[in-house]
C-alpha cells in the first residue's frame, strides 16, 4: 500500500514538473506571485473566486467583451493546471474565436467552485516541486525567495493572488478555471 502512495505521488510530481516547465516556457516574463497563482489554483480550486452570482456572470459578460488580441504565444482552449488533469483553465481568446456559449463555461465555473475543496496539503507538496525545479535552475527564480514565498504564503493560510503586474501587461490573461469533468462537450 505504501508503495502505491509513493508512486502517485511521483506521478503528481512529475505531471505538476511538466505543468509549471511548461508555463514557464510559455510566460518567460512570468513572477513568484504567477506561479503561486497557477499552483493555488491547482490545489484550492475558485471557490474564493465564487461571490455572486450575478457579478461573476457580468464580470465574464464584460471580459469577452473586451478581450485584446492574444499577446502569449500558443493559447490553447483548454490548459491542464493540475497534475491529475482535473483542473483546467479555459481560455477566453480561443473560446470566444469558436463563438462558444458563455452560459456553458459559467456553468461548469460555478460547479467548479461548488464542488472542487480546497487542498492546502496538494499546495504545500506543488511548492515543493517548485522549489526543487528552481533549486535545479530549470526556472528564473532564487530557490530560497521561492521557499520564502510559500512559507509566507502559507502562514496566511494560502491566500487567493493577483497575477503580478508584469504578467497582466505581457500576457493580458483572461481564463476560467473550472474542472474539466465538468465542462461540457462543447469545450472538450
Amino acid at each position: 500500500m505504501l508503495r502505491r502512495g509513493h508512486d502517485l505521488q511521483n506521478i503528481r510530481s512529475v505531471a505538476c514538473r511538466e505543468i509549471v516547465l511548461g508555463h514557464a516556457q510559455r510566460y518567460p516574463q512570468w513572477e513568484i506571485a504567477d506561479l503561486y497563482k497557477l499552483l493555488h489554483q491547482a490545489a484550492m480550486g475558485v471557490e474564493h473566486a465564487l461571490s455572486n452570482e450575478a457579478g461573476v456572470r457580468d464580470w465574464l459578460t464584460r471580459e469577452l467583451a473586451e478581450l485584446s488580441p492574444a499577446v502569449a504565444p500558443d493559447e490553447p482552449l483548454i490548459d491542464p493546471i493540475s497534475p491529475d488533469g482535473q483542473l483546467v483553465r479555459v481560455h477566453l481568446r480561443p473560446f470566444a474565436r469558436l463563438a462558444l456559449d458563455p452560459e456553458l463555461l459559467l456553468q461548469a465555473f460555478f460547479r467548479t467552485a461548488s464542488e472542487i475543496k480546497p487542498a492546502p496539503e496538494r499546495l504545500v507538496g506543488f511548492a515543493e516541486t517548485a522549489v526543487q525545479l528552481a533549486q535545479e535552475t530549470l526556472l528564473p527564480f532564487d530557490a530560497e525567495a521561492l521557499a520564502a514565498f510559500f512559507a509566507e504564503r502559507q502562514a496566511q493560510n494560502f491566500p487567493a493572488f493577483h497575477h503580478s503586474a508584469a504578467f497582466r501587461q505581457h500576457y493580458q490573461p483572461a481564463y476560467r478555471v473550472v474542472a474539466r469533468a465538468l465542462l461540457p462537450e462543447e469545450l472538450q
